[in-house]
């Protein structure tokens, strides 16, 4: 099976095309080298071709990853067989950002964790597919704290989601006041994340992780500081784009 697609000319590299991916040795080989649930049935497909959104996309395969290995392996097999990935969480975008022509890796339904709660540090530790109120209902029971982003769909919407879609809620303009900020970008302590390439991660801010990475985003930042600081729009909340204002040394190099 050939899923098509079309190069975009802006592209300074060639973009992961889908025309040319062996889906059924990709198929195998997912189920080969991980312990992941692996659908690519019709009637799979089409169940993750759409979510809260009007859009309507076919995937070319859903992976349920079990264990962190599972996603390094599923990473690993999508970046050999050149298929595109999408990470998904509780469906619940209004803008399609769950639909793809992609490899869905579905988060929630076991890497769901909720790690930890350090009350003194006002930290948590979870897993990308953990629910909203998975953790704002013990954390509220136990410490009298909440987490200030809450989109409506708080008790579906997963922090992997909310991350990738930097959300924010009605009752969020509290943190603002009374928290490190209104937006999911304000409320992320650390990330650890894997690359296309197989990259594994921890950023944050001062450091990305990668010495080389924080060389090369130093260089851009210096080049371009006072561009950024004259020119760069105030938009309180962005969900595409750079926010290459904080890279700047006044927002502490926030990569």
């Amino acid at each position: 099976m050939k899923v098509p697609t079309k190069a975009d000319p802006r592209a300074a590299t060639p973009p992961v095309s889908t025309e040319e991916v062996d889906v059924r040795s990709l198929e195998h080989e997912l189920r080969r080298s991980t312990e992941a649930e692996v659908r690519f049935t019709a009637g799979d497909r089409a169940i993750y071709s759409t979510g809260g959104s009007n859009y309507r996309m076919l995937p070319i395969g859903v992976v349920i990853p079990r264990s962190v290995d599972d996603v390094v392996e599923t990473v690993r097999v999508c970046r050999e067989h050149r298929a595109p990935l999408l990470p998904r969480g509780g469906g619940t975008s209004l803008a399609g950002q769950c639909c793809n022509v992609a490899v869905v890796m579905d988060f929630s339904k076991y890497l769901n964790r909720l790690i930890e709660i350090d009350a003194d540090a006002r930290l948590a530790r979870v897993q990308p597919g953990l629910i909203l109120d998975h953790l704002r209902d013990p954390a509220q029971a136990q410490h009298q704290l909440t987490f200030g982003p809450d989109p409506s769909t708080h008790d579906h919407c997963t922090f992997g989601g909310m991350i990738g879609n930097n959300s924010c809620g009605v009752r969020s303009v509290m943190a603002q006041f009374n928290g490190p900020g209104s937006r999911m970008s304000d409320n992320v302590h650390e990330l650890e994340v894997l690359l296309y390439d197989g990259r594994r991660l921890r950023v944050g801010k001062g450091s990305s992780g990668d010495p080389d990475i924080d060389r090369k985003l130093t260089e851009l930042r210096d080049r371009y500081a006072a561009l950024v600081r004259e020119r760069y729009p105030d938009i309180p909340r962005r969900v595409s784009g750079y926010n290459l204002d904080d890279l700047l040394p006044e927002n502490d190099f926030d990569s």
